[in-house]
């Protein structure tokens, strides 16, 4: 069998938008991975619990956002782990589940700075990991490591905590997210 090359993108995806897309499909696009796994994280240890919708609800949005891309796929992997999730334990469970897969991670350049504080960070660091930068954000001292490839992605400055809030106001979040999450979300109360 042969080794797929499987780029793993972590999120609450609360909801998920356009920006998430955008930097999935670039992956896609522009490295040597076959897929990419949106992992739709049940409990992030550094978010707060309370402004997260339902753990089934965000990987419905998830793919619904996705529809029929073939090189993107959503991962509910971490709903049967310990919680809260730890992206160490993720992989070492999908390498064991997988064993002809290889693994990477995809992150912001601000991940990659607060790396070190990550549980068994080290271990993370012999996989490789595609970091899109962010402006705001020095690329720091790991980007030098072998393993780290940093990726000038295209960036939309939208945040799923300003999508919520522009739905807890009644405004339109129309171009933000994709068709189908839209009209999702005009249907359900979610974020409301």
């Amino acid at each position: 069998m042969t080794n797929k090359s499987i780029g793993l993108f972590f999120g609450s995806f609360n909801p998920v938008h356009v920006g998430h897309m955008i930097i999935a499909n670039f992956m896609v696009n522009n490295t040597d991975l076959d897929e990419v796994w949106l992992v739709v994280s049940p409990h992030n240890p550094h978010k707060d619990k309370k402004s997260l919708a339902n753990d089934y609800e965000r990987l419905h949005l998830v793919n619904l956002a996705i529809g029929d891309h073939l090189k993107i796929k959503a991962s509910d992997i971490e709903f049967s782990l310990p919680k809260p999730s730890y992206t160490i334990d993720t992989l070492t469970y999908l390498k064991e589940k997988y064993p002809n897969y290889l693994f990477s991670l995809i992150m912001g350049g601000d991940n990659l700075i607060s790396l070190p504080r990550w549980k068994n960070y080290e271990q993370l660091l012999e996989h490789a990991i595609f970091v899109y930068k962010r402006p705001s954000y020095e690329d720091g001292a790991l980007a030098e490591h072998p393993n780290i490839h940093l990726l000038d992605a295209p960036l939309l400055n939208i945040s799923a905590s300003y999508i919520r809030s522009l739905i807890k106001d009644g405004k339109s979040i129309k171009y933000l997210v994709t068709d189908k999450v839209f009209e999702y979300l005009e249907e359900s109360n979610l974020y409301t």
